[in-house]
Protein backbone atom coordinates (compact mmCIF):
# COMPACT_ATOMS: atom_id res chain seq x y z
CA UNK A 1 0.00 0.00 0.00
CA UNK A 2 1.30 3.42 -0.93
CA UNK A 3 2.10 5.99 1.72
CA UNK A 4 -0.55 8.36 0.36
CA UNK A 5 -3.19 5.67 0.80
CA UNK A 6 -2.01 4.98 4.34
CA UNK A 7 -2.19 8.67 5.20
CA UNK A 8 -5.70 8.86 3.72
CA UNK A 9 -6.79 5.99 5.98
CA UNK A 10 -5.20 7.70 8.97
CA UNK A 11 -7.00 10.95 8.15
CA UNK A 12 -10.36 9.19 7.82
CA UNK A 13 -9.96 7.31 11.11
CA UNK A 14 -8.85 10.38 13.07
CA UNK A 15 -11.39 12.78 11.55
CA UNK A 16 -14.18 10.41 12.59
CA UNK A 17 -12.97 10.50 16.20
CA UNK A 18 -11.93 14.12 16.72
CA UNK A 19 -12.96 14.30 20.36
CA UNK A 20 -11.10 11.10 21.19
CA UNK A 21 -7.99 12.46 19.47
CA UNK A 22 -8.07 15.63 21.57
CA UNK A 23 -8.60 13.72 24.83
CA UNK A 24 -5.86 11.26 23.91
CA UNK A 25 -3.50 14.14 23.22
CA UNK A 26 -4.04 15.91 26.57
CA UNK A 27 -0.90 14.39 28.08
CA UNK A 28 1.15 15.40 25.05
CA UNK A 29 -0.36 18.91 25.11
CA UNK A 30 0.72 19.39 28.73
CA UNK A 31 4.13 17.82 28.15
CA UNK A 32 4.82 19.89 25.04
CA UNK A 33 3.80 23.12 26.76
CA UNK A 34 5.94 22.20 29.76
CA UNK A 35 9.02 21.49 27.66
CA UNK A 36 8.69 24.80 25.83
CA UNK A 37 8.20 26.74 29.05
CA UNK A 38 11.04 24.87 30.78
CA UNK A 39 13.47 25.96 28.07
CA UNK A 40 12.04 29.49 28.04
CA UNK A 41 12.22 29.87 31.84
CA UNK A 42 15.70 28.33 31.92
CA UNK A 43 16.95 30.72 29.24
CA UNK A 44 15.26 33.62 30.98
CA UNK A 45 16.88 32.63 34.28
CA UNK A 46 20.32 32.49 32.69
CA UNK A 47 19.83 35.89 31.11
CA UNK A 48 18.55 37.27 34.42
CA UNK A 49 21.64 36.00 36.26
CA UNK A 50 23.89 37.45 33.58
CA UNK A 51 22.17 40.83 33.80
CA UNK A 52 22.22 40.83 37.60
CA UNK A 53 25.98 40.43 37.67
CA UNK A 54 26.98 42.21 34.47
CA UNK A 55 27.93 45.36 36.41
CA UNK A 56 29.83 43.55 39.15
CA UNK A 57 33.57 43.14 39.32
CA UNK A 58 34.58 39.45 39.45
CA UNK A 59 37.16 40.25 42.13
CA UNK A 60 34.75 42.19 44.34
CA UNK A 61 34.34 41.26 48.01
CA UNK A 62 31.74 42.70 50.38
CA UNK A 63 32.41 43.06 54.10
CA UNK A 64 29.64 43.88 56.55
CA UNK A 65 28.80 43.33 60.19
CA UNK A 66 25.95 40.82 60.16
CA UNK A 67 24.19 41.73 63.39
CA UNK A 68 24.02 45.37 62.32
CA UNK A 69 22.62 44.37 58.95
CA UNK A 70 19.87 42.41 60.65
CA UNK A 71 19.08 45.03 63.26
CA UNK A 72 19.03 47.95 60.89
CA UNK A 73 17.61 46.33 57.76
CA UNK A 74 20.76 46.49 55.67
CA UNK A 75 21.01 44.44 52.52
CA UNK A 76 23.44 44.19 49.65
CA UNK A 77 23.48 44.86 45.97
CA UNK A 78 25.90 42.05 45.45
CA UNK A 79 29.53 41.82 44.59
CA UNK A 80 31.12 44.99 43.55
CA UNK A 81 28.03 47.00 44.38
CA UNK A 82 27.11 48.23 47.83
CA UNK A 83 24.01 47.08 49.62
CA UNK A 84 20.92 49.18 49.27
CA UNK A 85 18.80 47.77 52.05
CA UNK A 86 16.00 49.89 53.36
CA UNK A 87 16.00 51.95 56.52
CA UNK A 88 13.86 54.50 58.23
CA UNK A 89 13.81 57.94 56.70
CA UNK A 90 15.60 60.87 58.25
CA UNK A 91 18.45 59.51 60.32
CA UNK A 92 17.51 56.03 59.23
CA UNK A 93 19.76 53.08 59.44
CA UNK A 94 21.55 52.06 56.32
CA UNK A 95 22.98 48.92 54.87
CA UNK A 96 26.08 48.43 52.75
CA UNK A 97 25.93 48.13 48.98
CA UNK A 98 28.37 45.28 48.53
CA UNK A 99 31.95 44.80 47.53
CA UNK A 100 34.93 42.54 47.13
CA UNK A 101 38.48 41.91 48.29
CA UNK A 102 41.71 40.61 46.64
CA UNK A 103 43.88 37.70 47.71
CA UNK A 104 46.53 38.28 50.32
CA UNK A 105 48.63 35.20 49.94
CA UNK A 106 48.02 33.95 53.46
CA UNK A 107 50.37 34.28 56.34
CA UNK A 108 50.24 36.11 59.62
CA UNK A 109 50.99 39.73 60.11
CA UNK A 110 52.74 39.60 63.39
CA UNK A 111 51.71 42.47 65.63
CA UNK A 112 48.60 44.66 65.40
CA UNK A 113 47.23 46.21 62.25
CA UNK A 114 47.08 49.96 62.67
CA UNK A 115 44.45 50.91 65.25
CA UNK A 116 43.24 48.67 68.03
CA UNK A 117 41.31 51.22 70.05
CA UNK A 118 39.78 50.02 73.32
CA UNK A 119 37.03 52.64 73.15
CA UNK A 120 35.91 51.25 69.80
CA UNK A 121 35.74 47.75 71.27
CA UNK A 122 33.54 49.02 74.06
CA UNK A 123 30.84 50.21 71.70
CA UNK A 124 27.52 48.42 71.97
CA UNK A 125 27.59 47.63 68.28
CA UNK A 126 30.28 47.57 65.64
CA UNK A 127 30.05 50.09 62.83
CA UNK A 128 32.60 49.72 60.07
CA UNK A 129 34.29 53.01 59.33
CA UNK A 130 36.64 54.71 56.91
CA UNK A 131 39.45 53.84 59.34
CA UNK A 132 38.66 50.15 58.84
CA UNK A 133 38.65 50.71 55.09
CA UNK A 134 42.08 52.31 55.33
CA UNK A 135 43.37 49.43 57.48
CA UNK A 136 42.34 46.95 54.82
CA UNK A 137 43.84 49.07 52.07
CA UNK A 138 47.16 49.27 53.93
CA UNK A 139 47.50 45.78 55.41
CA UNK A 140 45.86 43.62 52.76
CA UNK A 141 48.07 43.23 49.69
CA UNK A 142 46.95 42.92 46.07
CA UNK A 143 43.90 45.16 46.34
CA UNK A 144 43.12 47.30 43.31
CA UNK A 145 40.51 49.47 45.02
CA UNK A 146 38.53 49.91 48.26
CA UNK A 147 35.35 51.82 49.05
CA UNK A 148 32.69 52.09 51.74
CA UNK A 149 28.97 52.74 51.41
CA UNK A 150 25.65 52.55 53.22
CA UNK A 151 21.97 52.98 52.35
CA UNK A 152 18.80 54.30 53.91
CA UNK A 153 15.41 55.44 52.68
CA UNK A 154 14.12 59.00 52.72
CA UNK A 155 11.16 61.04 51.61
CA UNK A 156 12.09 62.73 48.36
CA UNK A 157 10.39 65.51 46.40
CA UNK A 158 11.08 67.29 43.17
CA UNK A 159 10.39 67.38 39.47
CA UNK A 160 6.90 66.28 38.49
CA UNK A 161 6.13 64.54 41.79
CA UNK A 162 2.92 65.85 43.28
CA UNK A 163 3.77 64.52 46.74
CA UNK A 164 6.82 63.15 48.51
CA UNK A 165 7.83 59.55 47.75
CA UNK A 166 10.23 57.22 49.50
CA UNK A 167 13.46 56.39 47.65
CA UNK A 168 16.62 54.46 48.47
CA UNK A 169 19.41 56.87 49.36
CA UNK A 170 22.96 55.58 49.00
CA UNK A 171 25.88 57.26 50.71
CA UNK A 172 28.95 56.49 48.62
CA UNK A 173 32.53 57.54 47.95
CA UNK A 174 33.72 59.01 44.67
CA UNK A 175 35.27 55.71 43.52
CA UNK A 176 32.00 53.80 43.96
CA UNK A 177 30.98 54.30 40.33
CA UNK A 178 34.20 52.83 38.94
CA UNK A 179 34.11 49.88 41.36
CA UNK A 180 30.49 49.15 40.40
CA UNK A 181 31.14 49.65 36.67
CA UNK A 182 28.60 52.43 36.48
CA UNK A 183 28.38 54.71 33.47
CA UNK A 184 26.77 58.11 33.20
CA UNK A 185 24.05 59.11 30.78
CA UNK A 186 24.78 62.76 31.49
CA UNK A 187 26.86 64.75 33.98
CA UNK A 188 29.47 63.33 36.33
CA UNK A 189 29.52 61.15 39.42
CA UNK A 190 30.13 62.50 42.92
CA UNK A 191 33.63 63.80 43.59
CA UNK A 192 36.01 63.66 46.55
CA UNK A 193 35.52 67.39 46.96
CA UNK A 194 31.74 66.88 47.28
CA UNK A 195 32.37 64.33 50.02
CA UNK A 196 35.01 66.30 51.94
CA UNK A 197 32.94 69.48 51.96
CA UNK A 198 29.70 67.58 52.69
CA UNK A 199 28.07 69.24 49.69
CA UNK A 200 24.47 68.52 48.78
CA UNK A 201 24.87 66.96 45.36
CA UNK A 202 23.24 63.78 44.11
CA UNK A 203 23.31 61.34 41.20
CA UNK A 204 20.03 59.77 40.11
CA UNK A 205 19.42 56.24 38.89
CA UNK A 206 17.83 56.07 35.46
CA UNK A 207 14.38 55.06 36.74
CA UNK A 208 14.39 57.77 39.41
CA UNK A 209 15.26 60.42 36.82
CA UNK A 210 12.38 59.30 34.59
CA UNK A 211 9.92 59.24 37.49
CA UNK A 212 10.90 62.68 38.77
CA UNK A 213 11.78 64.56 35.60
CA UNK A 214 10.60 62.38 32.69
CA UNK A 215 14.14 62.17 31.27
CA UNK A 216 17.79 62.19 32.31
CA UNK A 217 18.44 65.43 30.44
CA UNK A 218 15.61 67.23 32.21
CA UNK A 219 16.92 66.01 35.58
CA UNK A 220 20.52 67.16 35.04
CA UNK A 221 21.24 70.38 36.91
CA UNK A 222 17.81 70.47 38.55
CA UNK A 223 17.11 70.10 42.28
CA UNK A 224 15.52 67.32 44.32
CA UNK A 225 14.56 67.61 47.97
CA UNK A 226 15.78 64.76 50.16
CA UNK A 227 14.48 64.91 53.72
CA UNK A 228 13.34 68.47 52.90
CA UNK A 229 16.85 69.63 51.91
CA UNK A 230 17.75 70.64 48.33
CA UNK A 231 20.28 68.52 46.42
CA UNK A 232 21.58 69.50 43.00
CA UNK A 233 21.52 66.69 40.41
CA UNK A 234 25.10 66.43 39.16
CA UNK A 235 24.44 63.48 36.90
CA UNK A 236 22.18 60.60 35.87
CA UNK A 237 23.27 56.96 35.53
CA UNK A 238 22.64 54.77 32.53
CA UNK A 239 20.13 51.96 33.03
CA UNK A 240 21.79 49.01 34.74
CA UNK A 241 19.01 46.54 35.57
CA UNK A 242 18.59 44.52 38.75
CA UNK A 243 21.37 43.06 40.86
CA UNK A 244 21.71 40.02 43.10
CA UNK A 245 19.83 41.44 46.05
CA UNK A 246 16.85 42.34 43.88
CA UNK A 247 17.51 46.08 44.37
CA UNK A 248 18.49 48.13 41.35
CA UNK A 249 20.77 51.16 41.22
CA UNK A 250 18.25 52.43 38.69
CA UNK A 251 15.87 53.13 41.57
CA UNK A 252 18.46 54.70 43.92
CA UNK A 253 19.72 58.20 44.60
CA UNK A 254 23.45 58.50 45.32
CA UNK A 255 24.82 61.21 47.61
CA UNK A 256 28.29 61.87 49.10
CA UNK A 257 29.11 59.57 52.02
CA UNK A 258 29.78 62.33 54.56
CA UNK A 259 26.85 64.43 53.36
CA UNK A 260 24.46 61.61 54.15
CA UNK A 261 25.91 61.15 57.63
CA UNK A 262 25.68 64.86 58.37
CA UNK A 263 22.16 65.54 57.08
CA UNK A 264 20.30 62.22 57.02
CA UNK A 265 21.57 59.24 58.99
CA UNK A 266 23.95 60.58 61.61
CA UNK A 267 26.39 57.92 62.83
CA UNK A 268 23.64 55.31 63.09
CA UNK A 269 24.55 53.43 59.89
CA UNK A 270 25.57 49.94 58.91
CA UNK A 271 28.11 50.35 56.11
CA UNK A 272 29.56 47.77 53.77
CA UNK A 273 33.21 47.92 52.77
CA UNK A 274 33.82 46.85 49.19
CA UNK A 275 37.28 45.78 48.09
CA UNK A 276 38.44 44.62 44.67
CA UNK A 277 41.02 41.86 44.39
CA UNK A 278 43.73 42.63 41.87
CA UNK A 279 43.72 38.95 40.83
CA UNK A 280 40.41 37.06 40.76
CA UNK A 281 42.30 33.79 41.24
CA UNK A 282 43.47 34.89 44.68
CA UNK A 283 40.12 35.93 46.13
CA UNK A 284 40.09 33.13 48.72
CA UNK A 285 43.52 34.12 50.04
CA UNK A 286 42.46 37.75 50.14
CA UNK A 287 39.37 36.86 52.18
CA UNK A 288 41.55 34.92 54.63
CA UNK A 289 43.80 37.94 55.11
CA UNK A 290 40.82 40.27 55.50
CA UNK A 291 39.60 38.07 58.33
CA UNK A 292 43.00 38.35 60.00
CA UNK A 293 42.97 42.15 59.79
CA UNK A 294 39.42 42.42 61.09
CA UNK A 295 40.09 39.94 63.89
CA UNK A 296 42.92 42.14 65.10
CA UNK A 297 40.63 45.20 65.24
CA UNK A 298 37.53 43.35 66.48
CA UNK A 299 38.68 40.15 68.26
CA UNK A 300 35.21 38.81 69.12
CA UNK A 301 33.23 39.97 66.10
CA UNK A 302 31.99 37.88 63.20
CA UNK A 303 31.77 39.68 59.88
CA UNK A 304 29.90 38.67 56.77
CA UNK A 305 32.35 38.41 53.89
CA UNK A 306 31.10 37.43 50.45
CA UNK A 307 32.71 37.53 47.03
CA UNK A 308 31.19 38.05 43.61
CA UNK A 309 32.30 34.72 42.16
CA UNK A 310 30.60 32.71 44.90
CA UNK A 311 27.33 34.58 44.50
CA UNK A 312 27.40 34.25 40.73
CA UNK A 313 28.03 30.51 41.04
CA UNK A 314 25.27 30.10 43.62
CA UNK A 315 22.79 31.99 41.44
CA UNK A 316 23.69 29.88 38.39
CA UNK A 317 23.40 26.62 40.34
CA UNK A 318 20.03 27.65 41.71
CA UNK A 319 18.80 28.36 38.18
CA UNK A 320 20.20 25.04 36.90
CA UNK A 321 18.51 23.13 39.72
CA UNK A 322 15.16 24.75 38.92
CA UNK A 323 15.58 23.87 35.25
CA UNK A 324 16.38 20.22 36.06
CA UNK A 325 13.28 19.97 38.23
CA UNK A 326 11.13 21.39 35.46
CA UNK A 327 12.67 19.01 32.92
CA UNK A 328 11.98 16.06 35.21
CA UNK A 329 8.38 17.20 35.54
CA UNK A 330 8.07 17.51 31.75
CA UNK A 331 9.50 14.01 31.28
CA UNK A 332 6.94 12.57 33.71
CA UNK A 333 4.12 14.36 31.90
CA UNK A 334 5.32 13.00 28.55
CA UNK A 335 5.46 9.45 29.90
CA UNK A 336 1.93 9.77 31.23
CA UNK A 337 0.79 11.19 27.88
CA UNK A 338 2.54 8.38 26.01
CA UNK A 339 0.85 5.76 28.16
CA UNK A 340 -2.47 7.43 27.39
CA UNK A 341 -1.82 7.11 23.66
CA UNK A 342 -0.77 3.49 24.10
CA UNK A 343 -3.96 2.63 25.98
CA UNK A 344 -6.18 4.32 23.38
CA UNK A 345 -4.42 2.50 20.54
CA UNK A 346 -4.83 -0.85 22.30
CA UNK A 347 -8.56 -0.17 22.56
CA UNK A 348 -8.59 0.98 18.95
CA UNK A 349 -6.88 -2.22 17.81
CA UNK A 350 -9.46 -4.28 19.63
CA UNK A 351 -12.34 -2.26 18.16
CA UNK A 352 -10.91 -2.43 14.65
CA UNK A 353 -9.86 -6.07 14.59
CA UNK A 354 -12.32 -6.86 11.81
CA UNK A 355 -11.08 -3.87 9.84
CA UNK A 356 -7.51 -5.13 10.19
CA UNK A 357 -8.61 -8.60 8.99
CA UNK A 358 -10.31 -7.09 5.92
CA UNK A 359 -7.23 -5.00 5.08
CA UNK A 360 -5.01 -8.06 5.31
CA UNK A 361 -7.46 -10.08 3.21
CA UNK A 362 -7.29 -7.36 0.55
CA UNK A 363 -3.52 -7.72 0.40
CA UNK A 364 -2.16 -5.24 2.97
CA UNK A 365 1.09 -6.47 4.44
CA UNK A 366 2.07 -6.58 8.11
CA UNK A 367 4.25 -3.54 7.42
CA UNK A 368 1.28 -1.59 6.04
CA UNK A 369 -0.81 -2.23 9.16
CA UNK A 370 2.14 -1.36 11.40
CA UNK A 371 2.72 1.94 9.56
CA UNK A 372 -0.98 2.83 9.64
CA UNK A 373 -1.21 2.62 13.41
CA UNK A 374 2.19 4.26 13.88
CA UNK A 375 1.08 7.15 11.70
CA UNK A 376 -2.08 7.50 13.75
CA UNK A 377 -0.05 7.64 16.97
CA UNK A 378 2.37 10.14 15.46
CA UNK A 379 -0.37 12.39 14.08
CA UNK A 380 -2.22 12.39 17.42
CA UNK A 381 0.96 13.28 19.28
CA UNK A 382 1.83 15.94 16.69
CA UNK A 383 -1.59 17.55 17.11
CA UNK A 384 -1.06 17.46 20.88
CA UNK A 385 2.42 19.00 20.53
CA UNK A 386 1.10 21.84 18.35
CA UNK A 387 -1.68 22.56 20.83
CA UNK A 388 0.92 22.43 23.60
CA UNK A 389 3.05 25.09 21.90
CA UNK A 390 -0.04 27.29 21.50
CA UNK A 391 -0.91 26.71 25.16
CA UNK A 392 2.64 27.73 26.18
CA UNK A 393 2.28 30.99 24.25
CA UNK A 394 -0.98 31.68 26.06
CA UNK A 395 0.40 30.82 29.50
CA UNK A 396 3.55 32.93 29.12
CA UNK A 397 1.92 36.30 30.04
CA UNK A 398 0.47 34.72 33.18
CA UNK A 399 3.89 33.43 34.26
CA UNK A 400 5.51 36.79 33.53
CA UNK A 401 2.92 38.48 35.75
CA UNK A 402 4.63 36.70 38.68
CA UNK A 403 7.94 38.45 37.81
CA UNK A 404 9.39 35.33 36.21
CA UNK A 405 11.42 36.02 33.10
CA UNK A 406 10.37 33.86 30.14
CA UNK A 407 12.38 33.87 26.89
CA UNK A 408 10.42 31.95 24.25
CA UNK A 409 12.33 30.70 21.22
CA UNK A 410 11.80 28.89 17.93
CA UNK A 411 14.24 26.24 19.16
CA UNK A 412 12.07 25.59 22.20
CA UNK A 413 8.96 25.24 20.03
CA UNK A 414 10.80 22.89 17.67
CA UNK A 415 12.01 20.69 20.51
CA UNK A 416 8.51 20.58 21.99
CA UNK A 417 7.10 19.35 18.68
CA UNK A 418 9.92 16.83 18.27
CA UNK A 419 9.53 15.42 21.79
CA UNK A 420 5.76 15.22 21.36
CA UNK A 421 5.92 13.27 18.09
CA UNK A 422 8.71 11.04 19.43
CA UNK A 423 6.70 10.19 22.54
CA UNK A 424 3.61 9.25 20.55
CA UNK A 425 5.61 7.18 18.09
CA UNK A 426 7.53 5.29 20.75
CA UNK A 427 4.49 4.49 22.87
CA UNK A 428 2.38 3.72 19.80
CA UNK A 429 4.80 1.16 18.38
CA UNK A 430 3.77 -1.81 20.51
CA UNK A 431 -0.01 -1.45 19.87
CA UNK A 432 0.79 -1.01 16.17
CA UNK A 433 2.93 -4.13 16.22
CA UNK A 434 0.15 -6.09 17.93
CA UNK A 435 -2.28 -4.92 15.25
CA UNK A 436 0.08 -5.93 12.43
CA UNK A 437 0.61 -9.36 13.99
CA UNK A 438 -3.03 -10.37 13.88
CA UNK A 439 -3.83 -13.46 11.76
CA UNK A 440 -6.30 -12.47 9.00
CA UNK A 441 -8.71 -15.41 9.55
CA UNK A 442 -8.78 -14.82 13.31
CA UNK A 443 -9.27 -11.12 12.82
CA UNK A 444 -12.16 -11.60 10.39
CA UNK A 445 -13.93 -13.97 12.76
CA UNK A 446 -13.46 -11.63 15.78
CA UNK A 447 -16.68 -10.41 17.39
Amino acid sequence: MRISELLRLVFINLSQNKFKVILTSVGIIVGSATIMLVLAIGTGGQMEVAEQFKNLNAGAIDISYESNAVEFGGGGFGEGMPDMGAAPSGGGRGGGFGGGMPDMGGGSFGGGFGRNNDDRMNQEKIILSEDDMEDLEVFVPNLSDVTISYTTTCETEGGSLEEAASYTIAGVKSNYASISNMTMTIGEFLTEDNDEKKEKYCVLGSSVAKELFDSAYSAYGDVVYIDSRPYTVSGVLEEMGSVSSGISPDTAIFIPYETGIKYITGQNISPTITVIAADVNEVEDVIANIEIVLADSYPNAEFTISDAGTKMEAASKSNDTLQLLLIAMAAIVFVVGGIGIMNVLFVSVKERTNEIGILKALGCSQKDILLEFLFEASVMSFIGAVLGVIAALGITPIIESFSVRVELSVTGAGLSLAFGVLTGTVFGFYPAYKASSLIPVVALNHE
